[in-house]
């Protein structure tokens, strides 16, 4: 019995270590016995687009649009064939018509990675925001499509050392900022007289798809120093706009009359290929014309500087024409007689007759052939928004002042040319 005793206590001994010895093991493992193993979660890769289209399974052609090259020919080349190409310019042309792609312009056709490179989509970029995609499936499917504008808000400052247009090239800026300062300031600052040591702060945005920039954004505070005088503006939402204030709330703008005569009808509009009455040929017609008695009274549209008191024979007759600031000059054609004190150089208020209207020079009938140019380029005038000069009114001027202390506040820690900051993001 005691052998026997002395063998049973062994193997319980032995249970009982193995039983330890497991248990230690599923300790150190971090497992329990009958845990089901849950691998890892895998996170989903995000596939690269390029216009909306996943590129990883195609080999992507870059080109640019060649002087005389038409969207036959490069998805002819690419392997599509004239039938399914008529069919596409003719869906397409609700959309964009194909015969308006310009040479210069970038596009992008997207081929099947396999060994047939065969063509699936082909992309226009029609200018640095807007893209047309052609889908070159079994069903063929045009689209518009826009990138993303990105804006960013920047600060400048420069010093004038020839001109505006130069000082912003130097200084590393658009150029297109100089037109719009002239325009800002085109009642109070005379941009044909800008001097050296005039110079200017500003608050702006710049426009940017992916990183290429493609031009300029608001701008909402500007501090020009001419002739020694600071001259602000501050952009400000009224009336369901935005126009540009002073200091003091007063409008830098001043408004135009609708038309420089009280009693008429519109003859004839403005059009770059209008048949001439006289002449009976086609060529540009960069004015609108006013049907009236002979005789009726022709006002200035706004302050200005008469720069010429003339005749012209084969054109405009009797015509003034008058520099109203450094953008907007007018003209006005066909007068039967010049206004009392009108000459090369005077001065004339908004309102005062310039002339009288008339049938001289190529005309049919009596009536005035009235123009604007801005930036000495014709516009139509039925097209130019008389900008308001109403101030800032009284209700919101507390939250103007607020404003415009803190855009001074901005502007003024902008350090001219010299010291340490030139530009800043």
């Amino acid at each position: 019995m005691g052998l026997l005793k002395e063998r049973f206590l062994k193997v319980i001994f032995g249970v009982f270590f193995i039983v330890i010895v497991f248990s230690c093991q599923n300790k150190k493992s971090g497992k329990n016995v009958g845990e089901k193993v849950v691998p890892d979660t895998l996170i989903p890769i995000e596939p690269i687009l390029r216009y909306g289209i996943p590129i990883d399974s195609f080999h992507l052609v870059e080109g640019v649009i060649k002087s005389n090259e038409y969207l036959s020919e490069i998805l002819n080349d690419n392997g599509v064939g004239m039938v399914t190409i008529d069919k596409l310019a003719r869906k397409s042309k609700p959309i964009f018509d194909v015969r308006k792609i310009r040479s210069g312009q970038k596009y992008t056709v997207f081929q099947t990675a396999d060994s047939l490179q065969e063509a699936r989509y082909f992309v226009y970029e029609n200018s640095p925001t807007e893209y047309f995609v052609y889908e070159l499936f079994d069903t063929l499917k045009i689209y518009r499509g826009e990138k993303e504008v990105k804006v960013r808000q920047r600060i400048a400052q420069g010093v004038i050392e020839t001109s505006l247009w130069n000082c912003m090239e130097d200084n590393g800026l658009s150029p297109v900022l100089s037109l719009d300062l002239s325009r800002i300031f085109a009642w109070t600052i005379d941009f044909f007289a800008i001097q050296k040591g005039d110079r200017f702060r500003i608050i702006y945005d710049e426009l940017f798809v992916d990183s290429t920039k493609i031009g300029i954004g608001e701008i909402y505070a500007v501090q020009f120093d001419h002739y020694g005088d600071e001259n602000y503006a501050f952009r400000y939402f009224q009336d369901n706009s935005y126009s540009y204030f002073d200091e003091k709330g007063v409008s830098l703008q001043k408004a135009f009359l609708k038309a420089p005569l009280d009693y008429y009808r519109i003859s004839s509009r403005f059009s770059n290929s209008r048949l001439h009455p006289v002449l009976r040929i086609r060529r540009p017609h960069h004015g609108v014309d006013y049907a009236a008695p002979k005789g009726t009274p022709v006002m200035s549209i706004g302050d200005g500087t008469v720069i010429a008191r003339a005749y012209q024979k084969n054109g405009g007759g009797n015509y003034v024409k008058i520099k109203h600031n450094s953008v907007y000059t007018t003209t006005y054609m066909h007068l039967s007689g010049f206004g009392k004190g009108i000459s090369t150089g005077s001065r004339v208020k908004q309102s005062q007759i310039i002339g009288y209207v008339g049938a001289t020079g190529l005309a049919t009938g009596p009536h005035l052939d009235f123009r604007i140019a801005e930036n000495g380029s014709y516009v139509d005038p039925l097209k130019v928004k008389a900008p308001p000069v109403e101030p800032v009114k009284e209700e919101n001027l507390p939250k103007y002042m607020i404003l415009k202390d803190s855009l001074i506040n901005e502007l003024q820690k902008i350090e001219w040319a010299g010291e340490e900051l030139l530009v800043g993001n």
